[in-house]
């Protein structure tokens, strides 16, 4: 039997632990303008967008970043999923925080990110904050007022909003995020990890009774598992064991490979810690052990660890895993949206988001092929500063994510530095 989740609640926020890297930025940081509560140095004028690395994509992705802004983010900061109800989820509002970043633009970081402080707080019966974390589902309930719908977190999007806010804090000088960042982080490792029986530690989804599928068996994501991102976090917070996260991470990913016939991820996967063993999750339950939206993925985030770390796992998993896509796109020029473990087409359309993710993984595997790929199937969907069509958001973020030149390492970012630097 799986022993209890091991999730303590951390006593403090460890303060003496912060003052110090948060006094060297400040004194690294230069003489600015108060305007923002958030960071002295944020500037709620327009600034100019640029990226920190020259790409042929660079014209595109300012682009394409302004008409996403101006369609799918309120001013209040609020990121519309407008495929779904006008629902905000707090994947949207970490996105955009990545994406503000990596361009440059801090209103919008930190609009988008009040907001969600402001609205995706997870509260107790009494009103008051259980934790940092952010409910992950917000928008219209059946009374017709607007408020939390699920006031479940969703780890991926609490791992890239302490991503961004590490990301801003260099790029902008700005120490306020740095605190925020290692706040969120103690509480994604009380609750969004667990310790097994054999004493490894592995990344969980969300809430460890949500994601239980029967008493010896957790749920697991693969596409959450973001070991770029814990590199960074083991750099700011060393009270916890990131680097633990990567060794199980890598582990299920190479387990994945053996368990699907194709060695692709899946979407979700059951997890047995006991046996040391995956299940596919039954198929009338409302996840799917599937290769599709949520596993695509994971091609972005190892590229990331391999670019910006020069992770060998991260290389070898992408160099062992791609071959099958490559195959299929030899065989007739493209990739179906949805693919069963066994290999089997689920789908017969294709996506773009899927296209671009597949890109990013094979310009460190298959240039060419990626180049092909990028031509035909990625460049002619655009127009307008849109993918397919102004309603996809979740398009608009990988594909986005897709293009985005993998030199853009958060060093580059701490180095070019933002409207702070002189």
């Amino acid at each position: 039997m799986l022993r209890p989740f091991n999730l303590r609640r951390s006593q403090t926020r460890m303060l003496l632990s912060i003052l110090p890297l948060a006094l060297v930025l400040i004194a690294a940081a230069p003489s600015c303008t108060i305007q923002s509560a958030a960071c002295a140095c944020l500037n709620t004028g327009e600034v100019a967008l640029n990226l920190p690395v020259d790409s042929p994509q660079n014209d595109l992705l300012i682009e394409s970043w302004q008409a996403y802004r101006s369609r799918f983010i309120q001013d209040d900061g609020r990121v519309i999923d407008r495929e779904d109800s006008d629902r905000t989820v707090s994947e949207g509002q970490a996105y955009a925080m990545l994406r503000a970043v990596a361009i440059n633009d801090p209103a919008t970081f930190d609009r988008t990110y009040s907001w969600a402080k402001n609205n995706l707080a997870r509260l107790d019966a009494a009103g008051e904050p259980t934790d940092l974390l952010w409910a992950w589902k917000w928008g219209q309930r059946p009374d017709n007022s607007w408020g939390t719908l699920d006031a479940n977190f969703a780890t991926d999007a609490d791992i890239d909003a302490a991503t961004a806010l590490i990301l801003a804090a260099r790029r902008w000088s700005c120490p306020q995020y740095l605190e925020d960042a290692r706040a969120l982080l103690a509480d994604i490792w009380e609750h969004g990890t667990v310790e097994f029986p054999d004493g490894t530690r592995q990344l969980i989804p969300g809430p460890a009774a949500a994601f239980r599928l029967e008493s010896d068996q957790v749920i697991l994501n693969p596409s959450y598992f973001a070991p770029a991102s814990f590199r960074l976090f083991a750099e700011v917070d060393p009270d916890h064991d990131w680097n633990s996260l990567i060794d199980s991470g890598y582990t299920m990913l190479d387990d994945l490979g053996e368990f699907s016939a194709t060695g692709l991820p899946a979407d979700w996967i059951a997890y047995n810690p006991t046996t040391d063993t995956y299940r596919q999750l039954p198929l009338d339950y409302p996840l799917q052990s599937r290769y599709s939206f949520d596993a695509f993925r994971v091609w972005w985030r190892i590229s990331q660890d391999a670019a910006w770390f020069n992770a060998p796992r991260a290389q070898a998993y992408l160099e062992a895993r791609t071959p099958e896509l490559i195959r299929r796109w030899q065989y007739n020029r493209r990739l179906p949206a949805r693919l069963t473990l066994d290999g089997s087409a689920e789908t017969s359309y294709e996506a773009t988001a899927h296209y671009a993710m597949v890109y990013l993984a094979l310009t460190r595997v298959e240039p060419a092929i990626a180049a092909d790929i990028l031509q035909q199937k990625i460049q002619p969907t655009y127009k307008d500063g849109f993918w397919d069509n102004d309603t996809a958001y979740y398009t608009q973020n990988l594909a986005w994510f897709g293009l985005l030149p993998l030199e853009i390492t958060p060093y580059r970012l701490s180095t070019t530095g933002g409207i702070c630097n002189p």
